[in-house]
């Protein structure tokens, strides 16, 4: 057994290491890992310790005043800072705490710092000019991947078990695949949301955590769902309350091609291949479908979704500033879909949104004949920290987004988010659909680097997918960071 999340809950519940020991390690893990990293960028020790001694009960909780880290995006907490990753909230501090804060707090769970990500979260690396760039573990040349990249790189190099993430696109599982954790984003509507961003990009967007074991995925996952009456999205209770670990025999489709036609590297598809493989040994039957859907139709819309709820949040920040806000103000990347945004019709963006349910009928009615749906979880390993996502001719698009046409505008935006698709094509998907998905670390590349393979489930069957990962963790299939296999 690794020492996960509930190792060391239970460490502090029976007083084997106290509260101030606890930290005074992790204060060392971080001064020896987060400056090469850049992984935490805020360390509350002293907030923690006081909540720590006037919580009560904590030896009652699941997770006993376990420290962990929350994502610098929608996982707010009073009085701490709220930046999103943007210059513009450089310095503003939160007003209240999130509904999923509080729920991490009830189960017993000890916020203490704050990990980086992205610009509003649009990327699948993290690069925020106010924090720069997170680094990976694995290979400290290479990202973390986005946009839950300071989670996961604060996790892979042992600083914590577990740290809070949120994935709008796959910003859960793309970092999960690039550094070896198990990276689980559950069913639209089954984590807390408010008390403000209620709709989180029309329900594409959805709170847990990165961590390195099933069990502290599935325990945190159970403890964590509910039904909130106000949340606009209620998860299907297909599967509600603990179920037993199952033997059942499971049929799964799979598809290693890219939903978008772009390049799909040869380790993902012998990642899948090899988790095939397993499989079928395990006695499982696995059937080789094409792609259930029109993923290259869906990413435009997915796009158009990016640019629509961003010109609404601008026009909430403009309000909140008494401004309007500038180019000067934000990422580059960030002005163009912002711009993007600004010229789409009402019809379009409702257009998009029956897109995506069509595609999660499409995804149910695979699901009526297969158990679970494998393909990579990303296409690729970590990029290097200086590759170039972009080009030249790009920014110069994206500097004057406001001149061009709507049509040359999505063109851009495509541009823009091209060769970070190429990346990780597989992930939005699961968004889109409010499926349940996890990136789940069986792979290791001939360079040693991971790569993660990605199972989808029907509304409210996470417990297959608690299955399957508990299948090949039971097996010795995942690759862990070397931190866990240090005795």
């Amino acid at each position: 057994m690794i020492n996960d999340g509930l190792y060391w809950a239970e460490q502090l519940k029976t007083r084997k290491i106290s509260f101030s020991e606890y930290v005074q390690e992790l204060e060392q893990r971080i001064n020896d890992y987060n400056p090469t990293l850049n992984a935490l960028v805020t360390f509350e020790k002293q907030a923690a310790i006081e909540q720590y001694e006037q919580t009560e009960g904590l030896e009652q909780t699941l997770f006993g005043g376990l420290p962990i880290p929350l994502k610098m995006l929608g996982h707010s907490k009073k009085g701490w800072l709220s930046t999103s990753g943007s210059r513009l909230f450089e310095t503003q501090r939160s007003q209240s705490t999130s509904h999923f804060v509080q729920r991490i707090e009830q189960n017993g769970l000890i916020p203490i710092g704050q990990t980086a990500a992205p610009e509003f979260g649009f990327k699948n690396v993290t690069d925020a000019q106010i924090y720069g760039h997170t680094r990976n573990p694995w290979n400290v040349t290479c990202s973390s991947g986005g946009s839950s990249g300071g989670a996961a790189a604060a996790v892979a190099s042992g600083m914590f078990p577990i740290a809070t993430a949120s994935d709008g696109g796959g910003s859960i599982r793309i970092p999960a695949s690039f550094n070896g954790l198990i990276g689980l984003k559950p069913t639209r509507g089954t984590m807390p949301v408010g008390p403000s961003g209620w709709r989180g990009w029309q329900g594409a967007s959805i709170s847990f955590a990165l961590t390195v074991s099933m069990r502290d995925t599935q325990t945190l996952f159970y403890a964590m769902r509910g039904t909130e009456a106000a949340a606009p999205y209620q998860a299907p209770q297909a599967e509600w309350g603990h179920q037993q670990a199952s033997n059942k025999k499971l049929k799964i489709a799979f598809c290693s091609t890219s939903p978008v036609g772009s390049n799909v590297s040869q380790e993902a598809e012998q990642a899948v291949a090899d988790a095939i493989q397993f499989l079928i040994a395990q006695g499982h039957e696995v059937v080789e479908v094409p792609y259930p859907v029109n993923g290259a139709s869906l990413i435009r819309n997915y796009y158009q979704m990016n640019g629509a709820e961003t010109a609404s949040m601008f026009d909430e920040i403009s309000t909140l500033l008494q401004r309007e806000v500038t180019k000067e103000d934000m990422e580059l990347m960030t002005w163009g879909i912002y711009q993007y945004g600004k010229k789409l019709p009402a019809a379009s963006y409702v257009q998009s949104l029956q897109e995506w349910d069509l595609a999660a009928y499409q995804m149910e009615q695979l699901f009526e004949s297969f158990d679970l749906f494998l393909s990579p979880a990303t296409a690729h390993t970590a990029p290097n920290i200086q590759t170039d996502l972009q080009s030249d001719t790009i920014r110069e698009k994206l500097s004057r987004m406001e001149e061009l046409s709507t049509q040359d505008a999505a063109e851009t935006v495509y541009e823009m988010f091209e060769k970070s698709l190429t990346l990780s094509p597989y992930t939005q998907l699961a968004n889109l659909t409010g499926q349940p998905a996890i990136s789940l670390p069986t792979h290791l590349t001939k360079e040693g680097m991971p790569l993660g393979i990605q199972f989808m489930a029907s509304k409210g069957r996470e417990d297959l997918l608690f299955q399957v990962g508990f299948a090949f963790e039971n097996q010795q299939q995942f690759h862990l960071p070397e931190f866990y296999y240090k005795k």
